[in-house]
Order: C-alpha cells, then sequence, then structure tokens
C-alpha cells in the first residue's frame, strides 16, 4: 500500500489489512509476509556490518541479530503502529513484559509513578517483586475519585492507566488525565488491552504509551503469548528500545505471524464479540440472582458516557456480581455448572470462559465495596442463545443449592 498522504484518508480497515503486507518482486508476491526465522543474520561485508550495526545503534529498525526481527516481526510492528497511530512498535514475549519494559524504561531509582488502582493484577506483584527492590515507588490511587494533579510529586515521572479497568470495566476519563499529566511534563501509558487499538485509540487522545496484551483480541485464537508496546515519538521510542536491548526481549516469527494473522481479521471479529456480550448482559440484567452487571456498552452502566465518547464499540468481556447475601461458594457452583464456557483466567479468543474474580482482587478496586461473588465471563463466538441457556441453567442450579441450604 503506497504511503503517501492519500492512505491516511483510507478506512481504518483498509488500512488495517495492507499495513505491513509484502511488496511485490518480479512481478508477484504473497499476500502474508512469509515467516522468516534465523538466529543468526549475514553481512555481505565487513564494511555492511559495521555500517548497519552502527545505523542501528542510532536508531534505525534494523536487524543485526536474530533477536531483532526480521521480515514477520517488521510487518507486525508496522501494522500495529498503524492501527494505534503511534511512532513505533515493540514486541515482547507476554503482556506482562511489555508493562514491565515501560516501567523499567522510564523510571529510575528515586522515582515515583501513579498507578489507577484497578489495573491488571500482576503489576502490583512487579511493583512488590522487582520496582520496590530497585527503589522505585508507586502509588495507586483512584482515577475517579482522587485528585491526580494534587498527588503529583516532583519525582513522579510516569502516570499509568487502564481504560476500561480491569474485572469491573470502570472507564477513565483519559483525555482530562493526561491533560493534566501533560501540564506536568508527565508521561502517560495505558494498557489497552481491552480496546485492542481497534476500539480505543488512546495515544489520540493523550496517552504516550498504549500496552498489549495480543495474547488477547490481537492473536484472537488463544494460542499466542505476546506483548506490544507502541509509542507516540522518537524520544519515547528511543527510551523503550534501549530498555528492550538491554532486556533481550524478543519473540519467535511464528508467534509474530501468528499475531499479524489474528490482527487481520481484528475488526470482524471483535464485533461478532461485541453482539454476543451485549445480548448475554442485556439478558444479565434481567435475572434476580444479579444485582450489577458491568458492560460500558449498557446505558445503566455508570461509565456508559465516557465510553460513548471515547470508545467505537466493546468486546466480549462481561462482569457481574451476585445479589447481597450470596456467598462464595455459590459463585464457584454456578462456574462449574457451566458447559459451554471454559474456566480460564485468560480470554480474547474465539471461545468463552468464566471465572469468579478473587476477592482479593476486587478489593484493589476503590470503586467496590461489595462482598458478594463476581463472575467474569469471556463471550465468545458461540451462538448467544446457547450460552444464554447455559447461563440460566447455572443459575438454576445455584438456586436449588440455595434452597437446600436454607432448608
Amino acid at each position: 500500500m503506497s504511503n503517501d498522504a492519500s492512505s491516511s484518508r483510507l478506512g481504518r480497515s483498509t488500512r488495517l489489512l495492507h499495513a505491513g503486507a509484502p511488496d511485490l518482486r518480479g512481478g508477484s508476491g504473497p499476500v502474508n509476509v512469509p515467516v522468516v526465522r534465523t538466529s543468526t543474520v549475514r553481512f555481505e561485508s565487513s564494511a555492511a556490518y559495521a555500517d548497519l550495526h552502527h545505523r542501528r545503534a542510532a536508531g534505525e529498525r534494523l536487524a543485526t541479530y536474530g533477536r531483532h526481527g526480521l521480515d514477520t516481526h517488521r510487518a507486525l510492528e508496522d501494522a500495529v503502529t498503524a492501527l494505534e497511530g503511534g511512532h513505533r512498535a515493540f514486541l515482547t514475549p507476554s503482556g506482562l513484559s511489555a508493562i514491565t519494559l515501560v516501567l523499567v524504561a522510564l523510571l529510575s531509582p528515586g522515582d515515583h509513578a501513579l498507578v489507577a488502582d484497578s489495573v491488571y493484577s500482576p503489576v502490583r506483584r512487579v511493583d512488590d517483586s522487582l520496582l520496590q527492590r530497585l527503589g522505585i515507588t508507586l502509588e495507586y490511587f483512584s482515577p475517579s475519585q482522587d485528585d491526580l494533579a494534587a498527588k503529583i510529586r516532583p519525582s513522579t515521572k510516569l502516570v499509568y492507566l487502564e481504560s476500561p479497568s480491569s474485572l469491573l470495566y470502570e472507564v477513565l476519563d483519559l483525555p482530562a488525565l493526561a491533560a493534566v499529566a501533560r501540564a506536568h511534563g508527565i508521561p502517560v501509558a495505558t494498557d489497552n488491552t481491552w480496546g485492542a487499538g481497534w476500539f480505543y485509540q488512546p495515544l489520540a487522545l493523550g496517552a504516550n504509551l498504549s500496552i498489549h496484551a495480543a495474547t488477547k483480541y490481537i492473536s484472537g485464537h488463544s494460542d499466542v503469548m505476546q506483548g506490544i508496546v507502541v509509542t507516540d515519538s522518537a524520544a519515547l521510542s528511543a527510551k523503550i528500545a534501549t530498555a528492550h536491548e538491554a532486556l533481550g526481549l524478543t519473540v519467535g516469527a511464528d508467534d509474530a505471524y501468528l499475531a499479524l494473522r489474528g490482527l487481520r481479521t481484528l475488526p470482524v471479529r471483535l464485533a461478532q464479540h461485541q453482539r454476543h456480550a451485549t445480548q448475554v448482559a442485556e439478558w444479565l440484567q434481567g435475572q434476580p440472582q444479579v444485582s450489577r452487571v458491568f458492560y460500558p456498552a449498557l446505558p445503566s452502566d455508570p461509565g456508559h458516557a465516557l465510553w460513548q465518547r471515547d470508545f467505537s464499540g466493546a468486546n466480549g468481556l462481561v462482569s457481574f456480581a451476585f445479589e447481597e447475601g450470596v456467598d462464595a461458594r455459590a459463585g464457584e457452583q454456578f462456574i462449574d455448572a457451566l458447559r459451554f464456557f471454559g474456566i480460564g483466567a485468560s480470554w480474547g479468543g474465539y471461545e468463552s470462559l468464566a471465572l469468579v474474580a478473587s476477592p482479593e482482587r476486587l478489593r484493589e478496586h476503590s470503586v467496590w465495596t461489595g462482598t458478594q461473588p463476581v463472575v467474569r465471563l469471556h463471550v465468545g463466538l458461540e451462538d448467544p442463545q446457547d450460552l444464554i441457556a447455559d447461563l440460566q441453567q447455572a443459575f438454576a442450579r445455584v438456586a436449588r443449592g440455595v434452597e437446600l441450604a436454607a432448608a
């Protein structure tokens, strides 16, 4: 696809499908970039070896060793950069490694970072096990209840967000938060796994780094572990590149190929996930055993107005809280009674999954004050009526158990 100004006027789906596509050579070529596997890069001469190493050290995106990736990796990087409207993309072995890369690249001993309290929970493990040992302080705050500006210190070097939040999908006012950080010269990083770069474009809303667990919707088939960091400027790209090189981060060419293949169908898969999840969420709202449904696309959701303003759609994640008085065992019984929902901690593939949210993780969210079980569903691509029937029979089984316990 041409890189001239006219390409920017194309539809997003068109740009996504053609970004990173291989050039035709000798009059023909493949649709997809081939899988290029190598551990060693050869050079035509000593002068070429020295020249390429010098240019790479100066910041050019060149491969002088297999760890740096070749054609397959470059195609995925280009496609995700185009998806996000960013400056450069960096591939990592997992979503958590992408998060850790950003934290280590941008924070030094003595630095302070402000982190939304409802972020992906393993961020806290990185804090406890690594960052504190390095003399870095992470302070958790509620973006909807706290004054961000009042919490900024002279040593604050990063604001780290996730919208919608993990488990309960609290939608943050990213433009407002980013404006505060920008006024203090502080970069903003945000986890964009929920929106996958398609339904949500945080760089356009003021964030400086967008982080993905490509394990989820980008790959889309539950068969890849991968993370991606997208930057908005050459200055941030240089910082991320330095840490990326020092940590020796890389992904296999086969995984890069699978993520790129998944990326091409991202819009149609997400649209189907949204259609199915909306039906399930609306049905859950009418169930007597449910006290609240967490899904930003519902008009009743507290974050619905912000979601309408900043997002172009919703994915397959739906959480719900049981009615007050239901104990944790009932949540487990509900999960165990499901037939079409697998029990699994990840999401973003074609299949439906269910999991009881850990009470410890829920307590990390300052907006949550309940004590009843919360179930997180990933609504997949199965027929939604079959999924609703499955949920219905699981609720019935829980109700029978409650009746027997009360007898």
